[in-house]
Order: structure tokens, then C-alpha cells, then sequence
């Protein structure tokens, strides 16, 4: 018996990386997962393969958050394919990529965290769970200074935290909790690959302060085991960097 047996889980942004990570492992626990993704169709589907090869139950669905029309169909996906939605990790996130509009982090790490949240609210039955995954140096951009490079992208992943804060009394009601998940610089995802390369060793300057950096694995374990875990709807669960609590009250 899994944890998970008979939930179905959204999974945002889980076509690599610590999504597709999470993904893997909430399949383990029994979840039927929808593995979302924005353009690389071919990346999802190598993961769904690995979720069934492995007795589990996944779909890939290909959704911009960023619009409305991909939100609805994100969400409408876990009832079409599996008949319920329990669990919405929303781990989708960006920023830095080159050649969007100049509004597009704030979009992606605000809006459309709340978008899809308010579409998926409507089929989460009470006991269900969203879990929002975010950095040390966005939640903790109020009080840590952070890479001029990452600023912005940290302010816009900071505003959609407190926006989906806000939105506690209301799951509350309808008995769905929220847990947000704050980690340290993540070894190998695309983040930290694309401020090494706009500040040359950030990532071992940040290893070498904080001891340790997580890998993708070793983060995704946390993010996952918080879809089930007996803690308060607006608990933060922290991922290393633990230097970060003597700087910062948050």
C-alpha cells in the first residue's frame, strides 16, 4: 500500500528535473501523476514511460501556465485521465530563459501559480494538498540579498508565494491545505546552470558557504514527501542552506 493509493497528482513543470523527479516518486506512492510540460513533448513522455515500466500510472499533458486556456486544461486533465485531483505541486517556475517578454517572469511565478491553483481548487476534495516549491533566494529576497542576475526572477517567485499565502483562508474552507517548500541552490537543474553562467562560480561560491548543496534527487524526496506529510496548511519546509536562518527573521 502506498501513500498515495487511488490520488491523482498534478505535477507542473515535471517534463525533467526536480519535477520529473517528484513525479517518479509520488508514482511510487501510488498516484496516478500528470506529468505537465510546456514544449518538449518527447521529454514528458520518456517520463511517463519510466512511471508505467515501473507499474505506475502517469500522462503527459502539454500546457503553457502562462494562459488560461493551458491551466484549464492542465486541471481537466487529472479528471479526464483519472477521475480525481488530490495533490497540485506547483514546481513550474522560470525567468531567466532568453528571448521572453520583460513581464514573463512575474507571469509564470505569480499569475499563473495562482491560476492554476484556482483551477484546480474546484476538483480537490477536502484532505487535498498543494504543495508550492520555491528557492531560499526568493523566499528569503525581503531580507538576503541574492545575484543581481536572479533578482528579478527571486521578487517574482516571492510575490506568487505571498499571493498563494493569501489564498489560505480560503482552502482552508474547503479543507485543502498548502505547504510551500523553500530549497538552496539545487545542484544540477537549470536554474542554478543559468546563474553559474551569468555570474561565473556562483555555484561553488554558494557550496563553499553553505557545505552543501542538495541534488535534484535529494530535493525532490523533500518536495514529494510534503504531498503527504502531518504538518499545517502554510508550513515551509526548508532544503539546506541552514545559513540563511541566522540572517533572516522570514
Amino acid at each position: 500500500m502506498g501513500l498515495l493509493d487511488n490520488k491523482t497528482a498534478i505535477v507542473t513543470g515535471s517534463s525533467r528535473g526536480i519535477g520529473a523527479e517528484v513525479a517518479k516518486i509520488l508514482a511510487g506512492e501510488g498516484a496516478a501523476v500528470v506529468v505537465n510540460y510546456r514544449q518538449k513533448a518527447p521529454r514528458a513522455n520518456k517520463v511517463v514511460q519510466g512511471i508505467e515500466a515501473a507499474g505506475g500510472r502517469a500522462v503527459a499533458v502539454g500546457a503553457d501556465l502562462t494562459t488560461q486556456e493551458g491551466v484549464q486544461a492542465l486541471a481537466s486533465a487529472a479528471m479526464e485521465n483519472f477521475g480525481s485531483l488530490d495533490v497540485l505541486v506547483l514546481n513550474a517556475s522560470g525567468g531567466m530563459e532568453s528571448g521572453m517578454e520583460e513581464d514573463y517572469a512575474l507571469k509564470l511565478n505569480r499569475d499563473a501559480q495562482v491560476n492554476m491553483l484556482n483551477a484546480a481548487v474546484p476538483l480537490m476534495k477536502e484532505g487535498s494538498r498543494v504543495v508550492f516549491v520555491t528557492s531560499h533566494q526568493a523566499h528569503f529576497i525581503d531580507t538576503v540579498p541574492t545575484m543581481p542576475s536572479y533578482e528579478p526572477v527571486a521578487r517574482s517567485k516571492r510575490a506568487g508565494e505571498d499571493a498563494l499565502r493569501e489564498l489560505v483562508p480560503h482552502l482552508a474552507e474547503k479543507g485543502i491545505s498548502l505547504v510551500v517548500v523553500s530549497g538552496d541552490m539545487i545542484e544540477g537543474t537549470v536554474t542554478a546552470t543559468l546563474l553559474d553562467r551569468a555570474t561565473p562560480g556562483a555555484i561553488e561560491a554558494r557550496r563553499a558557504e553553505a557545505g552543501k548543496l542538495y541534488s535534484v534527487e535529494e530535493f525532490a524526496e523533500v518536495v514529494a514527501g510534503m504531498a503527504t506529510a502531518d504538518v499545517k496548511s502554510g508550513h515551509t519546509e526548508y532544503a539546506g542552506g541552514a545559513d540563511y536562518f541566522g540572517k533572516s527573521a522570514n
